[in-house]
């Protein structure tokens, strides 16, 4: 076997031109580079691309690329086990909430055995393409994610047909603007938990359970039912933050004035 130099030369005696010589010996050089990528003689296949979608594989950070996943168990409304790229993981759907059925400490909330429902019949057992936002984690460890089913994006779905209510946490705020838009065409229809749970003003409020109100929705709060005082809410009683104020705010929630309330 005869090395790149002595193929060069011989070449170049052959041709009998300079500057075929130098055409040669700058092919053979681009030919031996791309054998070093992968000591194989070839580049890896997918090239940048398959670097990237390894790098989320990885749990690259702020990286927001898509993958399959198989839905194995449904744990609540919001929440769901899949087995993706070899490893079984809790997913928590970002940007929705629905009512609890598995809390240890609380009681099963009103709509949300139907919740818990709706999402079994919907994604159990099924193939799903996860999408991710900024943070890839929760602070239990859960997976955040997009999921997709059939082209729909399944957490705007459980907003829009009344099974879930908005909880927004910056900086995973993708579709955020979708699903307040969501949460208020199902609110104005009376959909699933706005028509369906008499106080429902209790479940927005937070955990202490102040809800107060008897049900109504402040106006000042359009994208989300919080009722209006008494008692004085929080933010630290609120499950959601990063919603919409306008008009008067009785609880104080926009306390720099700028239209949005509870910003962390």
């Amino acid at each position: 076997m005869i090395g790149p130099s002595e193929a060069t030369s011989s070449l170049s005696q052959k041709a009998g031109r300079p500057g075929l010589s130098v055409l040669v010996a700058a092919l053979l050089a681009v030919g031996c580079a791309s054998g070093a990528v992968d000591g194989h003689g070839s580049a890896p296949a997918g090239g940048a691309d398959a670097i990237a979608e390894q790098t989320a594989a990885d749990g690259g950070v702020g990286s927001r690329a898509n993958g399959r996943a198989l839905v194995i168990r449904v744990i609540d409304g919001d929440t769901i086990e899949v087995r993706f790229r070899g490893h079984v993981r809790d997913v928590r759907l970002i940007g929705v909430d629905t009512p609890e059925t598995v809390h240890p400490s609380r009681p099963v909330e009103c709509y949300g055995r139907e919740a818990s429902r709706f999402t079994r019949n919907a994604l159990e057992g099924r193939r799903v393409r996860l999408g991710f936002d900024v943070e890839r984690l929760d602070r239990y460890g859960r997976t955040l994610a997009y999921v997709w089913v059939h082209g729909e994006l399944f957490n705007e779905s459980l907003v829009r047909k009344g099974y879930a209510q908005v909880a927004t946490y910056p900086p995973n705020v993708r579709y955020a603007d979708r699903f307040r838009a969501a949460q208020r065409e199902a609110r104005e229809a009376g959909r699933g938990l706005w028509g369906g749970c008499p106080v429902r003003g209790s479940r927005d409020a937070g955990s202490s359970g102040r809800g107060g109100g008897g049900g109504r929705c402040d106006p000042s709060y359009p994208d989300v039912c919080i009722p209006p005082p008494p008692p004085d809410l929080d933010c630290g009683e609120l499950r959601f933050t990063g919603f919409r104020v306008t008009g008067q705010d009785p609880h104080g929630f926009d306390g720099d004035d700028d239209g949005v309330g509870c910003e962390t």
